[in-house]
């Protein structure tokens, strides 16, 4: 696999800042390129001091454009009521999918003027795609930006209910689809997959227990990324908090109608650079390959660790193969 670096310093070319001192954070970025060239990025807001909705919880994403390459951006919008969210291109127009705040509904956006302007999901018919409970109250709906995948007609994304607002246990992982060419602002449109809870009696022996002295049990899985296998199964590899192990994920596997995500404990972890935290998975069509770019964990000590930034590929999902730190 071959790497070749846009520029001479990866800091020189800032997206976006906000110092810390301000307790105002960016987080969740996602990154889309369309047909003509131009570069689209989203980030959202966390921390003491960002922005919130009337429950208290953050809600607020901004669009920057690049037009030369990523060498200069300008922010072109920014949306009240998207959180976590995905941006991609789908027939002549951007998306944006993900949940309105933390812990809110399931919502879908469209932007036919390149992020500057975007719908607004008010109802079952404008983009909101499953409501959630108001506030922390359940559900609890979160995700991440992860891979929005067309495949055998259909649109699919992972999301989790987080049943018990507790972290991490208390998420379900989840699937959502739609058929290509379906209204995706109709909540009709849209199917969801059973939840399913993570059950930490089926964990490995390594994974230690829940009654352990240092108290750094606290199984759960989250961030799911739904992918296809070559074998044609659509799976949802999830983050798994394996503390005191770390560099591990979770394989669940979704249903060709998508209304079923199952787990096999026997057979669905699986060693992943950097599977403690946030990742995300797609394919090469050149190298034929998948790959991640993940914070591996090189300190045993510390399962938490996110100071060493790498790209990872795998032939088949299952064995995966660290090549470079990026930083």
């Amino acid at each position: 696999m071959k790497l070749k670096p846009l520029f001479k310093n990866p800091l020189e070319n800032v997206v976006a800042f906000s110092p810390p001192e301000t307790g105002i954070y960016l987080g969740s970025p996602s990154i889309a390129l369309l047909p003509d060239g131009k570069i689209v990025v989203s980030h959202d807001f966390f921390g003491p001091n960002c922005p919130r909705n009337e429950h208290g919880m953050p809600d607020t994403t901004r669009i920057f454009v690049s037009n030369d390459g990523g060498r200069s951006w300008e922010m072109v919008s920014e949306i009240k009521g998207a959180y976590w969210s995905t941006i991609f291109f789908y027939k002549d127009s951007l998306y944006l999918l993900g949940t309105s705040a933390k812990y809110g509904d399931i919502v879908i956006r469209r932007s036919g003027d390149g992020g500057k302007t975007w719908t607004k999901p008010i109802d079952e018919d404008s983009g909101l795609l499953f409501k959630g409970g108001e506030g922390d109250k359940p559900p609890n709906y979160h995700c991440a930006p992860v891979p929005v995948l067309f495949y055998r007609n259909r649109i699919w994304r992972a999301f989790e209910d987080n049943v018990s607002g507790k972290w991490p246990d208390g998420f379900q992982a989840l699937v959502i689809s739609a058929k290509v060419g379906s209204d995706l602002f109709k909540s009709s449109s849209w199917v969801m997959t059973n939840k399913l809870p993570y059950d930490p009696t089926t964990d490995p022996p390594e994974f230690g227990s829940p009654d352990e002295e240092s108290g750094a049990k606290r199984p759960g899985w989250l961030e799911g990324n739904v992918v296809a296998g070559l074998n044609g199964q659509v799976y949802n590899i999830l983050r798994v908090n394996s503390a005191p192990v770390a560099n591990k994920a979770a394989v669940t596997k979704v249903s060709n109608d998508g209304r079923k995500l199952s787990f096999d404990p026997k057979t669905g972890f699986i060693d992943f650079p950097g599977g403690m935290s946030k990742f995300t998975i797609r394919f090469d069509n050149e190298s034929k390959r998948y790959i991640t770019l993940s914070n591996l964990v090189i300190n045993p000590r510390n399962p938490w660790q996110r100071n060493v930034l790498v790209l990872a590929s795998s032939k088949d999902l299952f064995r995966w193969e660290c090549h470079v730190v990026i930083l």
